[in-house]
């Protein structure tokens, strides 16, 4: 498994406006991901090396948002003031993660502007939900040139680091895995939660440096 991509919920004055600062403090430019029909949301999206990228996701005035527990999310991050909301694992094993939580996967797609349509199966929102430390799960179904890390322009920042409020050993059973680094590619530093558990930040190396947000 690995890190697929962290979801920043848009801040009162919107879609274009958050991503707008993120754009200036990371120094990236980002293109529209476009509509989740099923969720009720939309989003801009940053890519990044090493096949991640940050999304910055809005909820719309859409029956699918108040129906859909991502759509819940997205809502429920952007009226408390938005922020990060999530972060992303991605699986080739879908059935196993499905068989664990005890449910099924639900699918996703949407239509970036100019480009064909990518479409995924993602399971584990409602953990999320319920204990913010908690990523939840992706499996794509489009190939891996249609991967949102490989469309738009390129970047070349990275996630550097990932700090997390929370209980890694609660991560690691959410997992399914007794591995110390289970995601290898990137670093976790686990804090211990005053308030809410959840991403407290994340550090990007740019061109200029890391920056933290």
């Amino acid at each position: 498994m690995h890190l697929d991509h962290v979801s920043f919920a848009t801040e009162p004055d919107g879609l274009e406006a958050t991503a707008g600062r993120l754009s200036d403090a990371l120094g990236i430019d980002a293109y529209d991901g476009g509509i989740h029909p099923r969720f009720g949301t939309r989003n801009l999206i940053f890519p990044l090396a090493g096949g991640h990228y940050l999304e910055v996701v809005e909820p719309l005035e859409h029956p699918a948002t108040l129906s859909t527990p991502f759509g819940q999310a997205v809502r429920a991050r952007t009226e408390t003031g938005g922020g990060w909301m999530g972060w992303v694992i991605r699986v080739s094993d879908l059935g196993s993660v499905e068989t664990r939580l005890e449910r099924a996967a639900v699918d996703g797609n949407r239509t970036p502007p100019g480009h064909d349509e990518v479409v995924w199966k993602q399971i584990g929102i409602k953990g999320l939900i319920a204990d913010p430390q908690l990523p939840y799960f992706i499996h794509w179904l489009s190939p891996t040139s249609q991967h949102p890390s490989a469309l738009g322009p390129r970047n070349d920042a990275s996630i550097a680091e990932i700090s997390i409020a929370g209980d890694r050993d609660r991560v690691r059973d959410w997992l399914g895995t007794d591995d110390k680094k289970p995601i290898s590619e990137i670093s976790i530093d686990w804090v211990a939660p005053h308030g809410a558990p959840g991403i407290q930040s994340v550090t990007f190396a740019t061109p200029q440096g890391l920056v933290t947000l």
